[in-house]
């Protein structure tokens, strides 16, 4: 397997990457309508954690962590490194020494399709990681794979540059020329949902304020008192 290097792709502005941090994963994933989102079997390893930054993408043979090596230089302030193999990889390619190098860069975290170890250490120094697999399986480094170029995670594809956002809910990829109008709308979005849950606190039914009444009755969802439902029921 050969590969490719690929040294300063665009990136979504940084302030649009912060203003995205100000929501969860749930409320992007709906502003961009639902889509975006990798598979909930990518599960982060701390709780109560929120990154977002712009990806270093990592294209790697399975069970081979030279290319996460490669993209270490490629990385800076802001990015999170988003590791994938060329087919299913459980193990453990990313550990402390990989995050002490990537925290001294300014990386915000890690995503990858693949397993990772050390994660007492990785939580004790404050370096967020979200992974499909958890194993202290050692990997080589003899396989030459891609840093930089586009790579497909769980169908959605990734390019370097592209804003991903991760809390405890999953991880949510943004395409870097859509992260300014994501932000406005997920603001936009956390607004409406503000002045619901104010309706809620005052003890309006989600029935009510959604409509939903009528799409009851055209689904033919209809009412009925216990002695009415025991006796059609008898």
């Amino acid at each position: 397997m050969s590969g490719v290097i690929v040294t300063g792709p665009p990136k979504a502005d940084l302030p649009d990457v912060d203003a995205l941090a100000g929501f969860g994963v749930a409320t992007v994933g709906e502003a961009m309508g639902r889509t975006g989102l990798l598979s909930p079997a990518i599960r982060p390893i701390q709780q109560g954690v929120r990154v977002a930054g712009t990806a270093v993408t990592v294209l790697s043979w399975p069970g081979d962590n030279l290319m996460i090596h490669a993209a270490v230089e490629q990385c800076g302030e802001g990015d999170i490194l988003v590791v994938t193999t060329t087919s299913p990889s459980t193990d453990g390619m990313f550990g402390e020494l990989f995050a002490t190098a990537l925290q001294r860069r300014g990386v915000r975290g890690l995503i990858t399709n693949a397993g990772l170890r050390d994660t007492q250490e990785l939580r004790d120094m404050g370096f967020p990681a979200w992974s499909r697999a958890v194993s202290a399986q050692g990997t080589v480094k003899a396989t030459g794979g891609s840093v930089n170029v586009p790579i497909a995670i769980d169908g959605q594809v990734i390019r370097p540059g592209d804003v991903i956002l991760a809390d405890d809910d999953g991880v949510v990829v943004v395409p870097r020329e859509r992260a300014r109008a994501t932000a406005e709308a997920s603001q936009a979005r956390e607004a409406k949902e503000a002045r619901s849950r104010a309706a809620f606190l005052d003890g309006e039914l989600g029935l009510d304020r959604y409509g939903l009444r009528d799409t009851l009755k055209r689904l033919g969802v209809t009412y009925r008192t216990y002695d009415e439902y025991r006796g059609e029921s008898s």
